[in-house]
């Protein structure tokens, strides 16, 4: 065995949590970024069954376990329920989270609190790339559904992924 395991070092995890529907560009970053400090970064697709997604929570990790391949220490998992029973199960200390704007961090912060007084684990912010600061899913569905161009904003294969979809609907 080679790397921290084999030297008795501690495996450093962390999650990088989120609905993902679909994966943009945004999120690609923050998870690269998360690769690069952590052993192990779970992507957890979070499940919320109240609200119906463009694409099925299969369909998600697919695409994610597609578009994070380069990265050999990235997992992908969906979970439904609490964020920290996730990180419980999986002796994951940190949960790395984007913020695009001052107005992320107003609730970010509650549920980064809730769940530290919940189980001891930590949020770490990382700040968007400022290229990506605007972005989100919903956004990229939205003009992606009225026929905008969003090749800059999601990987090619969530492009595809896109265009197969919306010309169904």
């Amino acid at each position: 065995m080679t790397g921290p395991e084999s030297e008795g070092s501690p495996v450093r995890r962390a999650v990088c949590p989120g609905s993902f529907d679909p994966i943009t560009n945004g999120h690609l970053d923050i998870i690269a970024r998360a690769s690069r400090l952590y052993d192990e970064v779970f992507v957890a697709v979070m499940i919320n069954t109240s609200k119906k997604g463009l694409f099925d929570v299969d369909e998600r990790i697919g695409l994610i376990r597609e578009v994070t391949a380069e990265y050999a220490n990235v997992r992908v998992e969906a979970h439904h329920g609490l964020l920290v029973d996730f990180c419980k199960d999986r002796d994951i200390p940190a949960i790395v989270k984007g913020l695009r704007a001052v107005s992320d961090f107003d609730y970010e912060l509650q549920m980064a609190q809730m769940n530290n007084g919940l189980t001891g684990v930590e949020t770490l912010f990382v700040p968007t790339n400022p290229t990506y600061s605007f972005l989100s899913s919903s956004l990229v569905k939205e003009v992606a559904a009225w026929g905008g161009d969003v090749s800059h904003l999601v990987p090619p294969q969530v492009l595809a992924a896109l265009g197969d979809r919306l010309r169904k609907d």
